[in-house]
């Protein structure tokens, strides 16, 4: 299914800097890890395409070479142009490439496109995020 030219706009559309997302407590020691191995990493995403710009933001987007945004080619995974963008731009050879998402789907089509490819659990829950200002008042009990 192609995605309408309404999705599309949808997804390049500006996103608000306030909705920076927030990362799992091990994501910049994994991928700190990961670089320290020599580990090449790039950002397969359905999402859009300031995505590099949030990772800026959270101050990870150092650890990556490389972002196949399907927002910018207008394709969106499972299709090959996404992977290939990704491998391509690391000048690597699909076989030589793990691809990791939380959804099996993307993932056994990478598997199919000769990727390797895991779908891994996180252990905690990412953290919440509240809107700035004061904690919200806490429920008084009575006696």
């Amino acid at each position: 299914m192609d995605p309408t030219p309404e999705l599309l706009a949808d997804l390049r559309r500006e996103v608000p800097a306030v909705t920076v997302p927030e990362t799992y407590p091990e994501v910049v020691g994994t991928l700190e890890e990961l670089t320290r191995r020599g580990v090449r990493m790039a950002v397969v995403s359905d999402a859009w395409p300031d995505l590099p710009d949030l990772h800026a933001g959270l101050g990870v987007d150092h650890f990556f070479e490389a972002y196949a945004i399907s927002a910018v080619p207008g394709c969106n995974t499972p299709d090959p142009r996404t992977y290939r963008h990704a491998s391509d731009a690391l000048q690597l050879a699909p076989a030589q490439c793990l691809f990791a998402d939380d959804d099996p789907e993307p993932v056994a089509a990478a598997i199919a496109l000769g990727y390797a490819g895991r779908t891994p659990f996180a252990a905690t829950p990412p953290p919440r995020s509240r809107p700035p200002g004061p904690p919200p008042p806490r429920p008084s009990s009575s006696p």
